[in-house]
């Protein structure tokens, strides 16, 4: 067995003890972050069956995954980076999800090209949970505001809400926060946690996480 494969089934594994305890009627998602490793690591995930994968460059992407999903039509591809908006024609219709909706400017720009492709991909907002100046995302007292605009003039498919805590701080208000946000919102999904913290994630009801490093190892 391939070692991302063993690493994969290892964090299935504790999850799944993990929602046992909690009592929980679903099970996260694993978003397995592939962003600079080649297909050599990628393929033994997907031939195993996994089909949730993260990047972060819209270019890597695009030469990583294109021909990649016609032969893998149920690979669920999620753009986990920030996305600039004169990239958006380029990612629609090859990313299912896009986790860093950050702005009135990307919205706009999201409809337009969703209407075009005609392909309404699932998007995350992106909330600036630790209110730290050098992340993009929105302010927590506007994203009531933010989502009803992106719903109601954009007509975007709001799934859920995305954050990145601070990294030197406890994670855990963090998501509990989040958790507040998301259930005042009546959304499904919340995407939260990474390979230091998604067990704490999962606690506070994460329902995609986002794991590189623990699956592929450490980054060259």
């Amino acid at each position: 067995m391939h070692k991302t494969v063993q690493n994969l089934l290892n964090i299935k594994t504790q999850i799944k003890t993990k929602i046992i305890e909690l009592k929980y009627n679903y099970t996260p998602e694993i978003i397995a972050v592939s962003k600079t490793f080649s297909m050599d690591h990628i393929r033994p995930l997907i031939e195993s069956g996994h089909i949730h994968f993260g990047e972060n460059k819209v270019q890597e992407a695009l030469e990583k995954w294109t021909s990649i999903k016609q032969d893998f039509p149920k690979i669920k591809l999620h753009l986990i980076g920030k996305l600039q908006t004169n990239k958006v024609k380029f990612v629609l219709p090859l990313f299912d999800y896009i986790h860093s909706l950050d702005s009135l400017k990307l919205a706009g720009k999201i409809s337009e090209q969703q209407t075009i492709k005609n392909f309404k991909p699932k998007l995350f907002i992106q909330v600036n949970i630790g209110n730290e100046p050098q992340k993009s995302g929105i302010e927590i007292d506007s994203v009531e505001n933010f989502y009803k605009k992106c719903v109601e003039d954009f007509k975007l498919n709001i799934v859920g809400l995305m954050c990145i805590p601070p990294f030197d701080k406890d994670s855990k208000p963090y998501f509990t926060k989040m958790r507040e946000l998301s259930n005042n919102l009546n959304l499904r999904d919340i995407s939260m946690g990474m390979s230091n913290d998604y067990m704490e994630a999962i606690n506070q009801g994460s329902t995609f996480i986002r794991v590189g490093s623990k699956i592929f190892g450490a980054r060259g």
